[in-house]
Parts: C-alpha cells; sequence; structure tokens
C-alpha cells in the first residue's frame, strides 16, 4: 500500500506539472487577446513549436536551442495569423481554426515525415539534463513542500516567471498601457499617436511564442515519443483559450486558474490510488467510470463557459475591441 503522505505529495507535485502547459498557452493566449485580436489556433500553434522546437533540442542536444527554436516557431505562426488578420483583414475566428488545423497537420507531416530516424530525448544527454530537476537549496529540501513546490525543472519555475512579467507588462508598464488601449479602441489609440498594426504584430508573435513553449514542455514532459495517431497538445490549446476567460485576463490569476484545471486532469490518473488509499473518504471514486476523468477538464471548460455567460457581475477585462478587425479608413 502506498504511503499517504507520499501519495498526496506524487498527487500535488502532478497537479503542478501538467498546469504548467495551461499555463505557458493561457498567458501567451491573453497578451494576443489584450491586443484585440481573437486567435483560436493556441492548438496548432502549440503543436507546431513543440514539434520543431524538440527536434532541434535534439539535434543540437540543448534545451536553451529547444526553448528558443519552439518561440521562434511559434511566433512565425502568430506572425502568419497576424499578416491574414491584420494586414489582410481576414475573419479571426475563420484564420484562428485555420491556423489550428495547418499546426497539428504540420506536427504529424513531420512526425511521419521522419519516422524511425525520429530522434530520441534520451540520446541527447545534455537536452535531457537541461530538463532535469532544479533543487533550489534549503527550499527543496523541506518535506513536502520542498518536492511539491520547489524540486521541479527550468521550464516550470519559466511559466511562473513569464506570467508574472506579463501581469506587470500590462499593468505596470507604458507599452503595455498601450497594448490595452489598442484593444479597448484602436480608432483612439491611433488617434493618439499609438501604431496599432505594429503593437498587435508584435504582441501577437510574442503571445504565439509563449504557447510554443508550452507545446515544447508538453512534448518533454511525455518522454519527446511520437505516436502516430496522438497529437502532443492533445486539446490544451482549446482548454487554454477558455481558461482566459476563466481568470479573466489576467496573467497573475492564471497562475491560479491553470491549477484548478491541473487538478481535474490530474484526477484521472491518481483515482484509483486516492481510492484505494483513502477508501473512508475518497472511495466513491472508483464507481465513476475511467472515461468520466478522461472527460472532465472538457466538461469544466463547458461549465466556466456557461457560469462566465450567466454571471450578473460583467466587469470583466475582456478587451471590447476583441475579434474585430480596425479599419483605420473608418476612424
Amino acid at each position: 500500500m502506498i504511503d499517504p503522505i507520499e501519495l498526496m505529495t506524487l498527487f500535488l507535485f502532478s497537479i503542478i506539472v501538467y498546469s504548467i502547459p495551461l499555463l505557458y498557452g493561457t498567458v501567451g493566449e491573453i497578451m494576443v487577446e489584450k491586443s484585440g485580436s481573437l486567435n483560436l489556433g493556441v492548438e496548432g500553434t502549440m503543436a507546431v513549436g513543440a514539434v520543431i522546437g524538440y527536434i532541434v533540442g535534439c539535434r543540437a542536444d540543448s534545451i536553451v536551442a529547444a526553448m528558443a527554436v519552439a518561440f521562434a516557431m511559434a511566433a512565425l505562426v502568430g506572425a502568419l495569423f497576424a499578416f491574414l488578420t491584420v494586414t489582410l483583414q481576414a475573419n479571426q475566428n475563420v484564420t484562428g481554426l485555420t491556423i489550428t488545423t495547418f499546426g497539428v497537420a504540420v506536427y504529424f507531416f513531420i512526425g511521419n515525415a521522419l519516422g524511425n530516424k525520429w530522434p530520441q530525448f534520451q540520446d541527447s544527454p545534455g537536452f535531457a539534463e537541461g530538463f532535469s530537476v532544479i533543487r533550489i537549496p534549503f527550499l527543496s529540501d523541506i518535506p513536502v513542500i520542498g518536492k511539491v513546490l520547489f524540486s521541479h525543472n527550468i521550464m516550470v519555475y519559466m511559466a511562473v516567471a513569464i506570467a508574472i512579467l506579463c501581469w506587470f507588462y500590462l499593468n505596470r508598464t507604458v507599452p503595455g498601457l498601450r497594448l490595452r488601449a489598442i484593444g479597448e479602441n484602436p480608432a483612439a489609440a491611433d488617434s493618439l499617436g499609438v501604431k496599432v498594426a505594429l503593437n498587435k504584430y508584435i504582441h501577437i508573435m510574442v503571445g504565439s511564442g509563449i504557447m510554443g513553449l508550452g507545446g515544447l514542455y508538453m512534448g518533454l514532459n511525455m518522454g519527446g515519443t511520437f505516436e502516430g495517431s496522438n497529437c502532443w497538445i492533445n486539446g490544451y490549446g482549446w482548454i487554454a483559450i477558455a481558461l482566459v476567460i476563466f481568470v479573466n485576463w489576467s496573467p497573475a490569476m492564471a497562475v491560479a486558474g491553470t491549477f484548478v484545471f491541473g487538478f481535474f486532469n490530474t484526477l484521472r490518473m491518481y483515482n484509483g490510488a486516492l481510492a484505494s488509499t483513502f477508501p473512508e473518504v475518497l472511495g466513491w471514486l472508483d464507481d465513476i467510470p475511467a472515461q468520466f476523468f478522461s472527460a472532465l477538464p472538457f466538461i469544466i471548460t463547458l461549465l466556466v463557459l456557461i457560469i462566465d455567460s450567466l454571471r450578473k457581475n460583467k466587469r470583466s477585462g475582456q478587451p471590447k475591441a476583441i475579434g474585430l478587425n480596425y479599419y483605420r479608413e473608418d476612424r
């Protein structure tokens, strides 16, 4: 029988592990949406960053190279989205769905094209070492808390740092406030001399790059194993879009919000162990079909959208011009 304290420690540790890709995706999408653009292509953007970043990381045997390429490739996908929606004024919803289809197709195309030549994570010791746990002196040695909070790899700490920095940028810096002004009223911002199109391009690309890091993290967390029928991202991009609403467009709140979803996602892997270890309290988990736990994150996503649409207090961080193309000639 598993030690109860050890089980709960692993459970809490796993919540953080499975929350991180959602945090990258959510914060990246917040940056995009704060510019007034609605990008439904998070899934595809994460997929492109994941597959190309992973392959380059294995070839270069470097986690830094992997992260840089994942960010850059996802940013290029963001540039494509910006070109279509900002320059060509294409419909943002249709463009986002196209980006998702394109990105996932790129993932499968590259994976199937490499076939038996697909690089193995364990064959790149420098890359694997870069993704290993970073122990923080004293803090990592604290019972339970040290394992749960201070025994993670560099990309976990980066995700939290990026979320905090994005919050500070959006709320405490002049460029961030300009971006929010564009998202609220691009015509008014334009009349004050703010370069609307340039700002949209920059922040769509940066936000997309952050999404790409989340995709890379998912791939590495799965050991870099390519399966011809399953994408590493596995619907996380869609959950990230809903999470933006759940956390009220706040990168800081995204840290806590993604952990809520991480809890439900982790529950499906630990429900049996929790039920057998704590039968008097959690024994009922064994009576619930496994398929329900697999669908639970998406059920929670649906509930979040329903609750948001029904709530009476409509104070929201949602940009007023989100999803609307800006025609400078109509100003």
